[in-house]
C-alpha cells in the first residue's frame, strides 16, 4: 500500500524516505507542529470598529460574499490594486465571529501579514486577533488568525472561513505543499483575492465552482496612474535616477526604488547615498524590516531601495515609484502591476509617478501598462 503524507498529501515515492521502516515525507519534513491546535470557543462580543464608510460598490460586494458564505459557495475576488480588497471582507469576518466561527486570513509574505494584523486588531477590537509567521508562533488559538501560508500546516479542519489574499504571490504560487496545507486547514469555505489574474486562470476557478467577483475601481474613484517607460543607458541612466531621487526628496514625496535582486538593493543604495541622504535599503535578508518600514511611514526616511519584499501591502500617502532595470526577468507583468499599484492609493494623493527605468523596453513592461489602461477603462 502506497504511503500518503498526512500533512501535504504527497504520494510521490521520490519524496518519501524511511526511518526504522517508518515512512516520512521529505517535502514537508520541517513542517511538524509542536502542538495540536485545539478548536476552542471564545465568548467575546464582536465589535467592528470602522471610522470610514465603504463605497456603494464595496457594500454590494461585501453583501454578496456574505450570501455566498451562507450558501457554502467559494468566492474569488479580482480587484485592482487600491480597490480596498481587505475592506470587502470586514462584514463577512464580523458575521463569522458573531456566530463563533473560526476565521483565518492568510497571505504568502510575512511583512504583509504583520501589516494586516496591525490593521485587523484595531478593526475587531473585542475579538482575539493573533498573528503567526516564522519565529512568532507562541499563541496558536484565536478567533481571527492572521498568518503566512506556511503556518497553515499547524491547523487541520480548523477554519470555517479561510481568506487567502495575493494568491498569485511568491511563495504560494505553484507551490503544491502550500496548496496542500490550505486544503488541510479548511473546514468551511474559501475566499480568495487577487489583483493580477489571467482570464485563463479565472476560467479554471469557475470550473471549480468558484463565483468570480470583479472590482475595477479604486475605492476613491480615481484611476490607477499609468507607468511611463524611460530608456537610458550607462551613466545617463544613473544620472537620470539621481535627478529623480533628488526631485522627489526635495518635494517631500516618499519614494520606493525597486530592484531585481538583493545585491542590487545594497549596491544601488550605496551609490545613491553618496549624493542623496535620508534613505535605506530593504531585502529579505535585512532584519527588523518592520522598523525600517515604520520609519519610512513616519517620514524619517525619504526613500528606500528595495527588492520585491515591498511590492505588496504598503500604503503610503503621496508615494512615488521607480523600477530600476525593469528589463530584468524578475519583473514580469504581474509584478510590475503590483509595484505600480503602490502609487495613488490615498484619496488625498490619487496620482503619482511610476517610472520603468531601463536600457530597453520589454513585453512584460508593455503588457503591464496595457493591462492597467484596460482596467482603468472598464465601466462598472
Amino acid at each position: 500500500m502506497s504511503y500518503r503524507c498526512p500533512i501535504c498529501g504527497n504520494t510521490n515515492p521520490i519524496y518519501i524516505g524511511y526511518f526504522k521502516n517508518t515512512p516520512y515525507c521529505r517535502r514537508c519534513l520541517k513542517f511538524i507542529a509542536k502542538q495540536e491546535v485545539e478548536n476552542i470557543t471564545f465568548n467575546n462580543e464582536t465589535v467592528l470598529n470602522l471610522n470610514y464608510e465603504l463605497t456603494q460598490k464595496q457594500v454590494v460586494i461585501s453583501n454578496q460574499i456574505i450570501d455566498n458564505f451562507k450558501t457554502r459557495k467559494n468566492t474569488l475576488i479580482h480587484a485592482v490594486c487600491g480597490a480596498g480588497k481587505t475592506e470587502l471582507t470586514f462584514k463577512l469576518i464580523e458575521y463569522c465571529l458573531k456566530n463563533n466561527l473560526k476565521v483565518g486570513f492568510s497571505i504568502p509574505r510575512k511583512d504583509v501579514v504583520i501589516e494586516l494584523y496591525n490593521r485587523l486588531k484595531d478593526v475587531f477590537i473585542n475579538s482575539k486577533v493573533i498573528c503567526l509567521y516564522g519565529g512568532n508562533t507562541n499563541d496558536l488559538e484565536g478567533e481571527l488568525t492572521v498568518l503566512t501560508t506556511h503556518q497553515l500546516y499547524r491547523y487541520k479542519k480548523y477554519f470555517d472561513l479561510l481568506i487567502l489574499d495575493e494568491i498569485d504571490a511568491f511563495p504560494f504560487k505553484n507551490n503544491q505543499v502550500l496548496h496542500s496545507f490550505l486544503n488541510r486547514s479548511l473546514k468551511g469555505n474559501l475566499l480568495l483575492m487577487t489583483a493580477t489574474i489571467s482570464d485563463y486562470e479565472k476560467e479554471k476557478f469557475r470550473n471549480n465552482k468558484f463565483e468570480i467577483i470583479e472590482l475595477y475601481q479604486r475605492f476613491h474613484g480615481y484611476k490607477m496612474p499609468i507607468p511611463k517607460i524611460v530608456l537610458k543607458t550607462g551613466i545617463f541612466k544613473l544620472l537620470y535616477l539621481l535627478k529623480k531621487v533628488k526631485e522627489f526628496v526635495d518635494n517631500k514625496k516618499p519614494l520606493l526604488i525597486f530592484v531585481g535582486y538583493i545585491k542590487d538593493s545594497i549596491n544601488l543604495f550605496t551609490f545613491i547615498n553618496i549624493f542623496v541622504k535620508g534613505g535605506a535599503y530593504l531585502n529579505s535578508k535585512v532584519e527588523k524590516r518592520e522598523n525600517i518600514i515604520n520609519e519610512f511611514k513616519r517620514g524619517e526616511l525619504k526613500y528606500i531601495v528595495t527588492t520585491s519584499v515591498l511590492e505588496r501591502g504598503v500604503t503610503l500617502s503621496n508615494l512615488q515609484v521607480i523600477v530600476y532595470d525593469s528589463y530584468k526577468n524578475v519583473f514580469d507583468s504581474q509584478t510590475l502591476i503590483q509595484i505600480s499599484g503602490r502609487v495613488g492609493r490615498k484619496k488625498e494623493f490619487p496620482n503619482g509617478e511610476i517610472i520603468f527605468l531601463s536600457y530597453k523596453k520589454t513585453k512584460e513592461m508593455e503588457n503591464a501598462i496595457k493591462t492597467i489602461i484596460e482596467e482603468n477603462n472598464i465601466r462598472e
